[in-house]
């Protein structure tokens, strides 16, 4: 059964409005399919959506040749985002599909001892600034995160996806302010144009039409500062 069959067994005519949402929101030209992957499941993630809606994204997702090594990188990218309880949900029911479709877990590089300790931060010197300024210790949290995150082996997020992710990440819990305007200049440091960051806000229309709203109203003024 297709992702739609099993939609239709819910509701019919349901089915048939993903079915135009999909279709439609696939065909944006400016986004890969990894990346429409990444904002998927970024998008389940936050509405603790990890049912039928999670593994349709999975499974589309594999059809584009984006592999279950490169959704737990972003798992990994994202878990301090929007929280490790949720990260660790998404974790089990990628797994629970990685047995049903036979897929052998992947094996991952551990991550390296001095990037397990607070030590240097990554973060850009005015971020790091902003977040010493709120909480000295707090601070220290953010630099193990991110240091935790900074790694870009292969299989990890590009500069260009982890401000994509980033960015929908503000969208979905209207964080629009200061991280959002860092994230959509991550991406566009990445190699994202105006057009391409567009283009992700368009698709993420579909995890909410008024979330999309509020991010127009704060990406258009950073577009045209930019």
């Amino acid at each position: 059964m297709t992702n739609l069959d099993q939609l239709a067994l819910l509701d019919p005519v349901f089915a048939q409005m993903v079915g135009a949402t999909a279709r439609n929101l696939r065909a944006i030209p400016e986004l890969t399919d990894r990346e429409k992957t990444f904002l998927c499941v970024t998008g389940d993630l936050c509405l603790a959506s990890t049912g039928l809606a999670f593994t349709a994204h999975v499974r589309t997702g594999l059809k584009a040749g984006v592999s279950t090594s490169d959704i737990r990188a972003l798992l990994r990218f994202v878990a301090c985002a929007f929280g490790y309880p949720l990260a660790t949900a998404g974790f089990e029911r990628l797994a629970e599909r990685e047995a049903e479709l036979g897929i052998e877990r992947p094996e991952a590089e551990p991550l390296a001892d001095d990037l397990l300790e607070p030590g240097e931060s990554p973060l850009p010197e005015q971020v790091a600034e902003q977040v010493a300024a709120l909480d000295p210790q707090f601070k220290e949290y953010f630099d193990l995160q991110s240091r935790m995150r900074s790694g870009h082996e292969p299989g990890t997020l590009s500069e260009r996806e982890r401000g994509l992710v980033s960015m929908s990440v503000d969208v979905h819990y209207r964080t629009l302010g200061d991280t959002f305007r860092a994230h959509v200049g991550r991406a566009m440091r990445g190699g994202a144009t105006p057009e391409d960051v567009r283009a992700a806000l368009r698709f993420l229309a579909q995890f909410g039409i008024t979330r999309a709203w509020h991010g127009w109203q704060a990406l258009n003024p950073i577009l045209a500062a930019a």
